[in-house]
């Protein structure tokens, strides 16, 4: 995969070029809007959970919640663009021979511009409220690259089911809802309930999402179900890659 990726490297950058002129073409804001929405998430979340109702967290909530949702915001983000990444592209996909999951690829790299984007506003958060990153920021480009790698793997497998099945891209954006409620996006798992911690503890987004709060916000060491999360990746990646090029030659027929 990553070999494929290399020798195809010009022209993944090339559509990841054109994805995010795409994306930005006429649209006043630009990258602004890759932090506009956070922003507006982070303050009604912060007025919900600290004026309507309390709810604990080890660092000020407005910084817990952004971290929370700027990690959210990509994995969302790349997976609602990926799922039809093969769709939209209809003829170079049943014209030119390449690697088909350069579509996806492309999609996720494009949102991992904006990921960077909204950090800068998570640095001034943290400044904000005096917030200094330790040792532990070391751990910061392995969690990243689990981060990529698992949203990697849901990304072909849903870019590839959505070409066989055209409802998958509606039913996704009602998993995709209940999935962020599923993960500590806006609440730490100690304010939870036993049964509704455990469903979310099972979930690999949940030790992302924690472990980039753990080793930003409270300069500590990943989760230790972050070691789960990583051999889930691995084997997904692996079984989604394989299932991908498997049914390549499908790809034409049904596009």
């Amino acid at each position: 995969m990553i070999a494929e990726q290399l020798e195809y490297r010009e022209l993944l950058l090339q559509m990841t070029r054109r994805d995010l002129l795409l994306r930005y073409k006429q649209a006043v804001m630009g990258f602004g809007w890759a932090v506009f929405m956070p922003l507006i998430n982070t303050a009604v979340f912060s007025v919900v959970f600290t004026k309507v109702t309390t709810i604990n967290t080890p660092v000020p909530y407005p910084v817990f919640a952004f971290c929370g949702l700027w990690v959210w915001n990509f994995f969302a983000s790349a997976l609602r663009f990926s799922v039809v990444s093969l769709t939209s592209n209809a003829i170079l996909v049943s014209k030119v021979y390449f690697p088909r999951e350069v579509f996806p690829i492309s999609q996720i790299l494009v949102c991992l511009a904006d990921f960077a984007v909204g950090s800068v506003v998570l640095i001034a958060l943290m400044a904000w409220y005096h917030i200094v990153p330790g040792a532990a920021l070391l751990w910061l480009p392995a969690i990243v690259a689990i981060h990529l790698a698992f949203t990697t793997a849901i990304a072909l497998i849903l870019s590839m089911a959505n070409l066989f099945y055209r409802d998958v891209k509606y039913l996704f954006e009602i998993i995709i809802t209940v999935w962020m409620f599923a993960t500590s996006v806006l609440y730490p798992l100690n304010q939870l309930g036993r049964a509704y911690a455990l469903v979310s503890r099972l979930n690999p987004m949940t030790s992302i999402v924690d472990s980039y709060r753990s080793v930003l916000l409270l300069n500590q060491p990943p989760t230790p179900a972050l070691a789960t999360t990583t051999i889930v990746t691995a084997v997904l990646l692996a079984g989604a890659w394989l299932t991908f090029h498997r049914s390549e030659s499908a790809f034409a027929e049904n596009v």
